[in-house]
């Protein structure tokens, strides 16, 4: 009977396409959450996951696998590849169920197509969790149909006939090529068919590990990314932006002067500065800073880290009547963060009376093209958004401000432009994480933690980009009642992960006068690094071990096996000079668990310790991260993943944020946006994927951040002796000279004094 069942478990319908080749599509139903547990949480029955995985599910049938007559097999991914491998993941999937090799299958980035409506929106580690299922089907009937042809093309029965490496052969040894049987294998009308996936126990590509198949392209500058590609016409240009966030062009005194330099072709003002288009980028940074500019105030004009800070404690939601019992509590500060994308921000425009043509790496393509349209006052159908492949993104390319600005420059030039963001302008201009406050209590009592509740309280996040669209969609069907999507979001993506008694989460959000966005693993970081810290004072107040305590209090086995594995492999509680020490921390998320244990060393700067880069402060030495994702598809691709998590977690907790004063942010480039430098990578990393049993994949793109950051809290806390309330920690002195505004403006004596303190 199980075995019947877990068959059952791996039928599905899917179509048949009406195509010259052949063409096969997935027919996919509302999936069905299983959790053995008896429901604690929210999350326990719906998550910010499931939510995204429904919307997508009724289009999966528009997503297709096309077999070509040279034996290669196509298949546009309405996703976003930015660097996390999701084009070398589909194409494992579509390798395993088609019997081909990975290095036929050709993974391109689809245009906007909003016929998919959720479908294809890039973010909250969904891209796997969504596409496992429907990618497989699809594949799983071309194989099926492909050997249906090439039973008549051989005449030997398809029991007798086996698919190997694009190759259909019977037991007689002859051979026909899956290229030769795309056409035949094709239907003039399209069909609906059952199918049969290819069982766990006999993967052959699945969860094996396999190089990126974009990796020679990309060490060798093959790889095309925006600015690289030759869009005929297509001139470099950039924008002169205010000198405080968002504000506007009040007067240009020298338009006509600026028009003249060397190279130059256009200046024209724009909603968001003054674009400069020329032959080259640097003739574009000479005009830009050639131009002079009376600015209107923006929507922080004098706003500073300490003036945000009053505000959000004024609107912190209460935590109620303390408890009677003993208990732990404290408020956490996380200030200004940015996405810090590799790639700068960046998009080609060519716009014409009557349609328009961008190419930008884009998470939410639907979102963006339907703005671009409205700003330009063209008909959707007469705008195209081209997908291309992105330099990194941490949520940042979920917005598309610069494929709107390119439109706008090319509609006023009347030409293509090939508009790129200086990294200043991202730095203080771009989308950032949203600083916030969260503030936790938990009271206990002998050995048991009765209650724990925190509230959290930010800067609000910007969920413009097509996410809040998918919560909005999708409300009527989540047992949450009529919250907002900000606070649905929340909900929905944290989970109390302890048996802490009675709990409660909650969200505020105050000012919207910031340019915020879903910074790699939202609101997780900072809220999961304030739960873990209150964790390790109550097992200091409970007089318990922090790894023993966490494994007391874990909910589920599977929680208790990937934090006893990172405790173990990691050598817990080993002895260690004074000021250096470990911390250990869990997070859940993504249908994943994950367990963090890091060394770190707080001791003075000395001759082996020196200062880098102008930062003081501690070094993180070791780092054993563990994670249980369910189905593992590229163990290679997970690993580089979680590796690129905790640099960003190390990051978050020690080093990387913006200082706001008067207006605007200091930072202007990564020399002094202190991201996680090499010195400060630890070389003793040890990544565990921990086996699975699960049918399933969860999401890893952003699981690993949350409890890095912790970690690191947690071992700065035990090195030191005090518990960090403030991070980044070196956030309180800054190591640099602030750059000036480009291009300089004139500013009051006041102004002046907060730029240099």
């Amino acid at each position: 009977m199980k075995d019947a069942e877990h068959i059952g478990r791996r039928r599905f319908l899917g179509y048949v396409v009406a195509a010259p080749t052949l063409v096969t599509a997935a027919e996919l139903g509302l999936a069905q959450a299983a959790d053995a547990r008896q429901p604690q949480d929210i999350t326990d029955i719906v998550d910010l996951n499931d939510l995204m995985t429904v919307a997508a599910l009724p289009t999966s049938g528009l997503i297709s696998v096309e077999v070509n007559r040279d034996g290669t097999v196509s298949f546009a991914l309405p996703r976003a590849e930015v660097g996390q491998g999701i084009t070398t993941s589909t194409a494992m999937l579509i390798a395993e169920e088609l019997a081909v090799p990975v290095d036929r299958v050709r993974v391109t980035l689809a245009d906007a197509r909003p016929e998919l409506l959720f479908n294809q929106l890039t973010g909250g580690s969904n891209t796997t969790i969504a596409t496992y299922i429907p990618i497989r089907v699809a594949a799983a009937i071309a194989r099926r149909r492909l050997l249906d042809a090439a039973a008549t093309v051989l005449g030997s029965p398809v029991a007798d006939l086996t698919l190997v490496a694009g190759v259909v052969t019977d037991r007689a040894g002859l051979g026909v090529h899956i290229g030769a049987l795309a056409g035949k294998a094709a239907s003039t009308r399209t069909e609906r068919v059952p199918v049969t996936l290819t069982p766990r126990e006999n993967f052959t590509v699945i969860g094996r590990p396999h190089n990126r198949i974009d990796a020679l392209a990309a060490v060798t500058g093959a790889k095309k990314f925006a600015m690289d590609l030759d869009i005929p016409g297509a001139k470099p240009t950039m924008v002169c932006r205010p000198p405080t966030i968002n504000g506007k062009v009040g007067s240009v005194a020298n338009l006509a002067e600026v028009r003249a330099m060397p190279g130059v072709t256009d200046v024209v003002v724009i909603s968001t500065g003054v674009a400069v288009r020329a032959e080259t980028f640097g003739q574009c940074i000479d005009g830009v800073r050639a131009l002079r500019v009376s600015w209107r105030p923006g929507t922080a004009e004098g706003k500073s880290d300490e003036s945000v800070l009053r505000e959000l404690e004024r609107a912190e939601l209460p935590l109620g009547l303390p408890s009677p019992a003993p208990s732990v509590e404290a408020r956490f500060t996380f200030y200004f963060r940015g996405n810090s994308a590799l790639e700068p921000n960046c998009a080609i425009a060519d716009v014409r009376a009557d349609r328009a043509e961008i190419w930008s790496a884009l998470k939410s393509p639907i979102v963006a093209k339907q703005s671009i349209a409205a700003r330009l006052g063209l008909p959707p159908d007469r705008v195209t958004v081209h997908v291309t492949e992105g330099g990194g993104s941490f949520g940042r390319k979920l917005f598309f401000d610069a494929a709107l600005e390119a439109a706008e420059v090319s509609k006023k030039v009347g030409k293509p432009v090939k508009l790129m963001w200086h990294r200043a302008d991202d730095s203080r201009q771009g989308r950032t994480h949203p600083m916030a406050i969260s503030r936790v209590r938990a009271a206990y009592l002998g050995g048991t933690v009765l209650s724990y509740h925190q509230r959290h309280t930010s800067v609000a996040t910007d969920l413009g980009h097509g996410l809040g669209e998918v919560i909005t969609a999708m409300a009527a069907r989540l047992p949450v009642g009529d919250i907002g999507f900000s606070e649905t979001f929340f909900q929905l993506s944290q989970t109390m992960s302890y048996n802490f008694g009675l709990t409660s989460r909650l969200l505020a959000e105050s000012d919207k006068g910031f340019n915020t966005g879903s910074m790699r693993n939202v609101y997780s970081p900072d809220v999961t690094c304030a739960r873990e810290l209150i964790v390790d004072q109550l097992a200091v107040r409970m007089g318990s071990d922090p790894y023993r305590f966490r494994h007391h209090f874990l909910r589920d086995d599977r929680s208790r096996a990937v934090i006893d594995t990172v405790a173990r492999a990691g050598g817990w509680g080993r002895a260690m000079p004074v000021g250096t020490a470990q911390g250990i921390a869990f997070h859940a998320e993504y249908k994943a668990v994950s367990a963090a244990l890091v060394e770190i060393d707080c001791r003075p700067q000395t001759v082996d310790r020196p200062i880098r880069d102008g930062v003081t402060g501690p070094r993180v030495t070791k780092v054993v991260f563990g994670v249980d994702v369910g189905l593992v598809v590229n163990p290679r691709g997970l690993e580089a993943q979680l590796m690129g998590c905790i640099c960003d977690g190390i990051a978050l907790a020690l080093t990387s944020s913006l200082h706001l004063r008067a207006g605007h942010f200091l930072e202007a480039s990564w020399d002094n946006y202190f991201y996680t430098r090499q010195w400060n990578i630890p070389l003793d990393l040890q990544i565990i994927l921990m086996p699975s049993t699960s049918e399933n994949p969860g999401g890893a793109g952003e699981l690993g951040v949350a409890a890095s950051m912790a970690a690191v809290a947690c071992a700065y806390g035990r090195a030191t002796g005090t518990m960090p309330t403030r991070f980044p920690i070196n956030h309180g002195t800054l190591s640099f000279e602030p750059k000036p505004t480009v291009p300089p403006v004139p500013q009051s004596p006041t102004d002046g004094r907060a730029n240099a303190d």
